[in-house]
């Protein structure tokens, strides 16, 4: 821990604010997660999720139970239907997409909060070339039939298992993953 003090006869406010924080920060936290390059010049950081499907993992939090990825389509097309028990907010880069559910598009630029217990199924429509949006999902995404019934599910750690398997297959090594787990 250093300590500054403010030399006499400069306005000691002034120099108090550009001053960094004087103590340690706590043991146990983690360190920062920076990523430079959140839309990625490798195309094999990019994780096959289904035909025309891809997800770039950000952020992969295994204590708080939520990830942040980039999700990229190249094809127009239903993807899923899927139900939040948490919240979900989304960042549209690319494109755009829709819900069949509601009446809304969310359009290049756009903010979405999906609110928990929200049931909806994503499409994007056959005038986009590529769709990339900036998801950050809490809990899991709880995919169902048409009347409810669980199809299946993802939660952060199996996002992180589809990881580990796209990138030792592709030859960056299973570990490849680890930069992005919280």
């Amino acid at each position: 821990m250093s300590q500054s003090k403010a030399v006499p006869g400069e306005n000691a406010e002034a120099t108090q604010k550009t001053m960094p924080y004087q103590f340690d920060q706590p043991r146990e936290m983690r360190p920062d997660l920076v990523v430079p390059s959140a839309v990625p010049d490798d195309e094999r950081v990019w994780v096959p999720q289904s035909e025309n499907v891809w997800f770039r993992p950000l952020c992969l939090n295994v204590s708080a139970g939520y990830w942040m990825n980039l999700l990229r389509v190249r094809r127009s097309g239903v993807l899923s239907r899927h139900r939040h028990p948490a919240p979900v907010h989304g960042y549209v880069i690319k494109g755009s997409w829709r819900y069949l559910e509601h009446d809304w598009i969310a359009t290049e630029g756009g903010y979405v909060f999906e609110p928990p217990g929200d049931t909806h199924t994503l499409v994007v429509d056959e005038d986009v070339e590529e769709m990339i949006t900036l998801f950050n999902v809490n809990g899991c995404m709880y995919y169902v039939d048409p009347w409810g019934k669980n199809i299946g599910y993802e939660d952060v750690f199996t996002k992180i298992d589809m990881c580990r398997a796209h990138y030792d297959s592709i030859g960056l090594g299973a570990d490849f993953v680890d930069q992005f787990i919280r």
